[in-house]
């Protein structure tokens, strides 16, 4: 299957991308990136960006669950550097720090904070507005309104740096 790149999005050239991937607008993948969907689907929404290493797979259907885990991101998303998702959900703006890990089943709804380092294991839910922390992940704080507008710029400089990559042809 060849993944679907929507408009605006870009790809770094040492990353690669495999199976069934859809980007949505202005994503941005950044140097050293692997998603690879060869045994379910990738669904990364409009302004996200994947920052440098980060690992993004699936689970296969026939695992528990039947279907198995697909990976799905939502909209104003950044994944910090070196992150691995593995068959998880996450809301629309939301932080994945550097180096997080999140586990099959795993999901983190809108306008939250995965922290550096931290381990969301299987199944875990971190609910909207919350900051989670550590290994294992554990809820530390409640976001205030201008900690969760800062998300959103977060993901607006991305999409910022990615067209000047664009245009430099980069």
């Amino acid at each position: 299957m060849t993944p679907k790149i929507g408009q605006k999005s870009w790809v770094h050239s040492s990353s690669t991308i495999i199976g069934d991937v859809a980007l949505g607008e202005d994503v941005s993948i950044w140097p050293g990136v692997v998603i690879r969907a060869d045994v379910n689907r990738v669904v990364i929404g409009d302004r996200t960006n994947i920052q440098d290493g980060s690992i993004i797979h699936v689970t296969n259907p026939g695992a528990n669950p039947p279907d198995g885990y697909p990976t799905i991101i939502g909209n104003d998303v950044t994944v910090g550097h070196g992150a691995m998702l593995h068959g998880c959900t996450i809301g629309d703006g939301v932080l994945i720090g550097m180096r997080a890990i999140l586990l099959d089943g795993s999901r983190v709804e809108p306008h939250s904070i995965l922290g550096a380092g931290a381990l969301l294991a299987p199944g875990k839910v971190v609910r909207s507005g919350e900051v989670w922390v550590g290994a294992p992940a554990r809820r530390i704080k409640v976001l205030s309104e201008e900690e969760i507008e800062g998300l959103y710029l977060s993901a607006k400089q991305y999409v910022t740096l990615k067209d000047r990559y664009l245009k430099e042809g980069l």
